[in-house]
């Protein structure tokens, strides 16, 4: 596992940790302040979906992911994760559970939770299957942003900025290469011709007279540069930015 990844995706990320055993609280949080930057505890369900709540009034946002024991006193992981859910449906939630506490777990697969994790916990497992959630949440982020097209783990096209992005560093384009790479990507999955292409690319260039050799040779050098791009080549028809 890549813990550099990991930290990208868990950098901005809130958790509620909810569990009732002070010393198994203390411990996994500690674990959880390894991999999230901002994690908040409660004691049992009832100081959690107070905190859920306040958490909310202070932000205007919810916590990213909520880590559960089912049995506490006061309110259980069952009617904790039922109001939860009441108040954001598609909230993220673990659940911890011991293993003689399977009688609560129907209720919980029928209420949708997320995962489980028995405990005691595998932390190598944990941390797997969090990366796993973290970068599924990470990139769900970054496409309800509409300026971003993510086009794979680590290439992304920012629209308003005009820039292709690996690894967090910009691709140095020129203005004929960002007008090819802007078009396919808008056009994803559909086939751009190579006459449409050049009227895009070279509008401007008015003496130059370009055809396809001037195309092709700005797709080579693209390549070049970005071959995570996957610009395929539909023969005698165009070009198209494959996903």
């Amino acid at each position: 596992m890549d813990y550099d990844l990991l930290k990208k995706y868990t950098k901005n990320l809130n958790v509620l940790f909810v569990e009732d055993d002070v010393d198994f609280r203390k411990e996994f949080s500690e674990l959880l302040k390894d991999i999230f930057p901002k994690v908040s505890t409660a004691i049992d369900g009832l100081d959690a979906l107070n905190k859920y709540k306040e958490y909310y009034n202070k932000t205007n946002s919810y916590y990213d992911l909520v880590i559960s024991d089912i049995k506490m006193p006061n309110y259980d992981g069952v009617e904790l994760v039922e109001s939860l859910y009441k108040i954001k449906e598609d909230q993220l939630v673990i659940i911890l559970s011991a293993r003689n506490e399977f009688n609560y777990l129907l209720p919980l697969v029928n209420l949708g939770i997320h995962q489980f994790f028995t405990k005691p916990i595998d932390y190598s497992t944990f941390l797997e299957d969090i990366f796993k959630l973290c970068s599924q949440i990470y990139h769900n982020n970054l496409n309800k942003n509409e300026d971003i097209i993510r086009i794979n783990e680590s290439l992304f096209w920012d629209k308003k900025k005009k820039k292709l992005i690996k690894d967090n560093k910009a691709i140095n384009l020129t203005k004929n290469e960002i007008r090819f790479v802007e078009t396919i990507l808008e056009n994803n999955g559909k086939i751009c011709t190579v006459d449409e292409l050049i009227d895009i690319i070279w509008f401007e260039e008015f003496d130059l007279n370009a055809d396809i050799t001037h195309l092709k040779s700005l797709i080579y050098r693209l390549r070049k540069k970005a071959p995570d791009l996957h610009i395929k080549n539909i023969y005698g028809m165009g070009y198209m930015h494959e996903s």
